[in-house]
């Protein structure tokens, strides 16, 4: 695990964001691939939640369960949440509102992670989604490698550990979605 400063963080953080770079850290992280391959990626965390974001994704490599990127959102301009999630990037930290609230999102604090935010989307009440392209994976009756459902030993990594799943919310739905208040 790494410090970071604003410059590490980029376009994901900027003054008036409630977290200070200092109260942050990048950890580097091994994760099966969708090719079978064991990978390196990034996220970046509340310093509070590293070893539990160590162990999760510890468990999920040793599960194989298939992560298609993991990159810190600064890798997409603007750190265009939106962008991230159609790359089906994994990521953690950035200073972002929930949309639509005007209230920080727990990822503006480093204490969300977001998995395979294409094949498990955020669905609202009227049945809207995100990502954009997310469409075919909104059914949930699909057992696609890499998507998340109730009981799975993928989601049990993260909610053995305190975790709360957006995928037990009554509305919206967010599949991808992992926080830890």
């Amino acid at each position: 695990m790494h410090p970071v400063s604003a410059a590490d963080l980029a376009a994901t953080w900027r003054p008036g964001c409630p977290l200070p770079p200092d109260a942050l850290r990048r950890v580097d992280l091994d994760y099966w691939g969708f090719d079978g391959r064991v990978h390196r990626g990034q996220l970046v965390v509340h310093q509070d939640l590293t070893a539990d974001v160590i162990a999760v994704f510890d468990q999920l490599l040793r599960l194989r369960f298939p992560i298609e990127r993991m990159r810190t959102a600064d890798h997409y301009p603007g750190a265009d949440d939106e962008l991230s999630m159609r790359d089906n990037n994994t990521s953690a930290f950035n200073c972002r509102d929930i949309p639509g609230t005007g209230q920080w999102s727990l990822h503006a604090y480093g204490r969300a992670v977001d998995v395979n935010p294409r094949l498990n989307p955020y669905v609202d009440r009227r049945g809207d989604y995100q990502p954009a392209n997310a469409g075919a994976f909104v059914d949930r009756a699909r057992t696609d490698p890499g998507m998340l459902h109730d009981g799975d030993p993928a989601v049990e990594a993260f909610t053995d550990r305190g975790w709360r799943w957006g995928g037990h919310w009554r509305t919206p739905l967010d599949y991808q979605h992992f926080e830890l208040r």
